[in-house]
C-alpha cells in the first residue's frame, strides 16, 4: 500500500504500484455501493493521487498524445515536468468507467416502459453520485494536471466529473435513450388520461437529460447546455403533446357544447403548466404552453366566434370570462371578440331606446337612465369578463358613442344633438328644487353618472347651451337644489372640457354673489337718504356677455312698480357711471295678494301675469284688445298669459268658444280681440300660497328653436376660427388635409359637417383670409 503522507514533498510513485489499490477504492464507490468508505480509506485513495501527480517523472514522458499534437510553444516543465503527470493515470479512469458503463447496459439493453425508466433512473442517481466522490478523490489532478492541459487548449481533457458524463452519454445514454424518451412520453399520456404514475422516473429522467448537456465551449457556472434535453426530448414531447390534444379537442368538441370544452381546455392548460413545474425543465413552459394554446384554442377559434355572441345574449358573464382568458392567450386573438361586442353593445342600446321612445322624447330622466342602464351592465361586464382589457374598453366607448348620438329619438327629431338636449334637461330636473330631490350624496352621484355619458356625446357645445339656459333660469329664479351641488357639476365640466368650456357658467355664479352685495347697498341707500319702497323689491344685475337671456320687448310697466324701478336704475347710475341697465321683464316675477276673494291669496306671478292681474284692481272686465292696449305685451304673448290665467280659474271668458281642454294642444283658439275676459271672484284653492308661474308653451317652443339656430350661428364663428388657425400654421394646405385637420381639431366640441366645413372655407375666401392657388384648386394659401 502507498504511503499516507500528507501532502507536500514529491515522491516518485509508479502507476503500477498504485492502481491496484486506487482500482479497489473506485470499484467500492461504484460497485459495492452498500459500503460506507471511511474517512481514512478515502484519504488513502486521495494521496495515492496525489502522490503520483507530484512524482517525478523523465520529463515529457506524462505528456498527453492529444497535447502533443500541434501544442504551441509549451515551455518545458519545473521540477523535472512533474506538474504534467496525470494522462495515463486520467486515461486509465476512462478506461475504467467505459468498462463499468458497458456492464451496466448489459443489464437494461433489453428493459422496457416503466421498467427501463426504473433502471435508467436508479442508475443514474447511483451513477451521479459516485461520480461526483470520484471527482473529489481526484481533486488535485483535476485542479492542476487538467487544469494546464485545458488552459492550453487541448481538446478532449475534462475535469473527471465531466469526464464521467461523457462516458455515461458514449456508453449508456446513446443506445437507451429511444426507449427511454420513448417510455416517459407513454407514462405521460397515461397521466393526462387520468392514471396515477410514478412522477419521480420522470423528474430522474428529465434531470438526466438536463445534466448531459455538455458543451465544451460553455463557460463553467453559466447553467446547462439543454441542447441535448430539447433535441432528445423537448421536440418529441411538444409533437406528442400536440397530436394527443388535436385529437382530444376534435372529440371533444363533436360530443359536448362549447362552453364545456373551454373548462376542459382551460382544465388542461392547467395540467401542463403543473406538469413542468412537477417534472419537466423550466424552459419547456413557453413551448409547451404555446403548442396546447395553437390546439386547444387558435385551431378552434371560429367555434368561439360563432359561440361569444350566444354568451352574449345569453348574459353568461363567466363562460365570456373563461372564454376571454383563453383566447387572450393567441397573439391577436382578441380582434373579433371586441368587433363583436361592440356590435353587440351597440344593438342592446339601440333597441332599449328604441323600446322607450315613444315617452322618452318628453321625459330626459327615462332616456337618460335607460342609457346608464345598457353602459352600467356592460361596463361591468368588461370589468369582470374581460379584465378591464383596454381593446374591450375602448370597444365599450365606441358602442356607447354609437348609440347614444344616433338613435331612434335623434332619427325623430332629425338632428344628433337631441341627445345633448335631453342630457341638459336631465341635470336640470336633478339640479332644480322640488320635492323629489335626492341627498346631496346621491345626487352627487347622479352628476357623476351624467358625466358618464357626457363623455359619449359627440356635440358637446349643444349641451352647453342648453345647460347654460338652464342653469341662468334656476339660479335667477332660486330654484336650485344646491348651490354646492351645482359648483359641482360645473367642475366636472372643467374637467372634461377646459376652462373656456365653463367660464361663462362660473360667471353667473359670481353675478348672482354681485347682486346680493348691490342689493344690500341699494337698502342701506334707501336707509340713508331715508326713503322707502311700498314693496319688498330684489334686483338681479347680470353681465350682458354671461347670460343666454335675450333683450325683452316693449312692455308697460305697471305703475305700482315704476317707482321701484326708476329709484334703482338711479342708484345704480349713480355706483356704474357708463353702464346701462336692460330690463328683462320676461324673466322677472313677484307676488301679488289678493283682497277679492272669499279667502286671502298669495300668488307667485310672472311680470306680464301681475301686469294683466293688477288690471282689475279698476275694473271687473276687459276686452283681449284693451288688455293688449294696457300692457303693451304682444297678442300672440298675451293670448298665452290669459290662457294660463283661464287655466287656474282666477280669470272666466264669456265666449264659449274658448275650450278649456287639457288634452286639447291649442286651447285658446277661439279668443278674439273682442272676447271678453273678466275677474273670477268665485276663485277657490286648497292652498293659500299658489304659484301660477308656469312656462308658456309658445315661448317655450321659440326658445328651443332660437337655442338651435344660435347653436348654428357659433358653430360656423368656432369652425372659421379652427381654420384660420391651421391655415396660419401651415401657410398653404390642400383641401382634404384641412378637413381632416378641423374634424380633429373640433371633435371634442362637435362634429361639424363637411358641407357646413366647405361653406366656412368660401367664406374666409370672400373675406380674404384664404385663397385657392392658381395651378391647384384644391389647394388653399393663407392671406396674412
Amino acid at each position: 500500500m502507498a504511503s499516507s503522507t500528507v501532502p507536500g514533498g514529491s515522491k516518485n510513485a509508479d502507476l503500477d504500484g498504485i492502481w491496484d489499490d486506487l482500482k479497489s477504492g473506485i470499484e467500492q464507490v461504484y460497485i459495492h455501493k452498500t459500503e460506507n468508505m471511511s474517512k481514512n480509506r478515502y484519504m488513502e485513495l486521495y494521496t495515492h493521487v496525489y502522490n503520483y501527480c507530484t512524482s517525478v517523472h523523465p520529463q515529457g514522458s506524462q505528456r498527453s498524445p492529444i497535447g502533443s499534437i500541434g501544442a504551441k510553444n509549451k515551455k518545458a516543465p519545473a521540477q523535472g515536468g512533474a506538474h504534467f503527470v496525470g494522462y495515463e493515470l486520467y486515461k486509465r479512469l476512462k478506461d475504467f468507467l467505459r468498462d463499468y458503463l458497458t456492464k451496466v447496459l448489459h443489464e437494461g439493453i433489453d428493459k422496457m416502459d416503466e421498467n427501463v425508466l426504473a433502471f435508467y433512473t436508479q442508475q443514474w442517481q447511483e451513477y451521479d453520485f459516485s461520480s461526483r466522490v470520484l471527482n473529489g478523490i481526484c481533486s488535485y489532478l483535476n485542479r492542476h494536471w487538467v487544469k494546464r492541459e485545458c488552459d492550453e487548449g487541448i481538446k478532449g481533457i475534462h475535469e473527471i466529473y465531466q469526464l464521467a458524463l461523457y462516458t455515461w452519454r458514449d456508453c449508456l445514454f446513446e443506445p437507451l435513450n429511444q426507449q427511454v424518451t420513448n417510455a416517459v412520453l407513454k407514462l405521460i399520456e397515461k397521466e393526462r388520461n387520468g392514471e396515477t404514475i410514478n412522477t419521480r422516473l420522470v423528474s430522474g429522467v428529465i434531470s438526466s437529460y438536463v445534466d448531459l448537456g455538455l458543451n465544451d465551449n460553455k463557460p463553467a457556472g453559466k447553467g446547462p447546455n439543454l441542447s441535448l434535453y430539447k433535441e432528445r426530448f423537448e421536440s418529441k414531447f411538444l409533437e406528442d403533446t400536440e397530436r394527443y390534444y388535436n385529437r382530444e379537442s376534435t372529440e371533444f368538441l363533436r360530443q359536448n357544447a362549447v362552453t364545456e370544452y373551454m373548462k376542459k381546455a382551460e382544465q388542461r392548460l392547467q395540467e401542463e403548466e403543473k406538469r413542468v413545474a412537477t417534472y419537466l425543465h423550466e424552459t419547456t413552459q413557453a413551448p409547451l404552453a404555446k403548442t396546447c394554446e395553437k390546439v386547444l384554442i387558435e385551431k378552434h377559434l371560429e367555434i368561439f366566434h360563432s359561440e361569444f355572441q350566444n354568451m352574449l345574449n345569453g348574459d353568461k358573464n363567466e363562460d365570456l370570462r373563461r372564454m376571454f382568458q383563453l383566447v387572450s392567450r393567441i397573439p391577436d386573438g382578441l380582434g373579433e371578440l371586441k368587433n363583436l361586442l361592440e356590435k353587440h353593445i351597440t344593438d342592446q342600446g339601440l333597441a332599449a331606446i328604441d323600446r322607450i321612445s315613444d315617452s322618452a322624447m318628453n321625459d330626459p330622466r327615462l332616456y337618460v337612465t335607460t342609457i346608464l342602464g345598457v353602459h352600467q351592465k356592460y361596463n361591468h361586464l368588461v370589468n369582470t369578463s374581460f379584465n378591464n382589457e383596454s381593446g374591450f374598453v375602448a370597444a365599450l366607448d365606441k358602442a356607447c358613442g354609437k348609440f347614444i348620438n344616433n338613435n331612434s329619438l335623434t332619427k325623430i327629431a332629425n338632428s344628433s344633438s337631441k341627445s345633448p338636449e335631453l342630457l341638459a334637461k336631465y341635470c336640470d330636473f336633478l339640479l332644480k328644487k322640488s320635492s323629489k330631490n335626492a341627498e346631496e350624496s346621491e345626487l352627487e352621484d347622479l352628476l357623476n353618472q351624467v358625466m358618464v355619458v357626457f363623455k359619449y356625446i359627440e356635440d358637446k357645445d349643444v349641451f352647453q347651451k342648453f345647460y347654460s339656459k338652464m342653469l341662468a333660469k334656476r339660479l335667477v329664479g332660486h330654484m336650485s337644489a344646491s348651490d354646492d351641488s351645482e359648483e359641482s357639476m360645473i367642475s366636472k365640466l372643467k374637467q372634461a372640457c377646459g376652462y373656456e368650456y365653463t367660464s361663462k357658467l362660473q360667471r353667473m355664479f359670481q353675478d348672482i354673489g354681485v347682486s346680493k352685495g348691490l342689493n344690500e347697498q341699494f337698502q342701506q341707500h334707501l336707509k340713508n337718504s331715508k326713503e322707502s319702497l311700498d314693496l319688498d323689491f330684489s334686483i338681479q344685475v347680470l353681465s350682458s356677455g354671461s347670460w343666454p337671456f335675450q333683450q325683452s320687448f316693449t312692455f308697460a310697466l305697471p305703475h305700482e312698480l315704476e317707482r321701484s324701478v326708476q329709484r334703482f336704475t338711479s342708484f345704480y347710475s349713480g355706483q356704474h357711471s357708463g353702464r346701462k341697465l336692460h330690463w328683462l321683464y320676461n324673466m322677472s316675477k313677484g307676488e301679488l295678494s289678493t283682497n277679492c276673494f272669499k279667502n286671502k291669496y298669495t300668488l307667485q306671478a310672472s311680470t306680464f301675469q301681475m301686469a294683466v292681474l293688477l288690471q282689475y284692481n279698476t275694473a271687473d272686465s276687459y276686452t283681449l284688445q284693451q288688455l293688449c292696449d294696457c300692457t303693451q305685451i304682444k297678442m300672440d304673448v298675451l293670448v298665452q298669459v290669459i290662457h294660463i290665467l283661464l287655466k287656474v280659474r282666477l280669470l272666466t271668458c264669456d265666449d264659449i268658444s274658448v275650450i278649456q281642454s287639457e288634452t286639447n294642444e291649442d286651447e285658446t283658439e277661439g279668443l278674439t280681440a273682442n272676447s271678453v275676459i273678466s275677474l273670477y271672484t268665485g276663485y277657490k284653492n286648497k292652498k293659500l300660497r299658489v304659484n301660477i308661474n308656469v312656462p308658456m308653451k309658445t315661448e317655450y317652443k321659440q326658445e328651443q328653436e332660437k337655442t338651435h339656430k344660435h347653436i348654428e350661428e357659433d358653430r360656423k364663428l368656432v369652425i372659421q376660427a379652427a381654420i384660420v388657425r391651421i391655415m396660419k400654421m401651415r401657410k398653404k394646405l390642400k383641401h382634404q388635409q384641412l378637413l381632416a385637420e378641423v374634424l380633429e381639431q373640433l371633435k371634442s366640441r362637435f362634429k361639424p359637417s363637411v358641407p357646413v366645413i366647405k361653406k366656412c372655407i368660401d367664406i374666409l375666401i370672400e373675406k380674404e383670409y384664404l385663397e385657392r392657388t392658381d395651378n391647384s384648386k384644391d389647394t388653399y394659401n393663407y392671406l396674412a
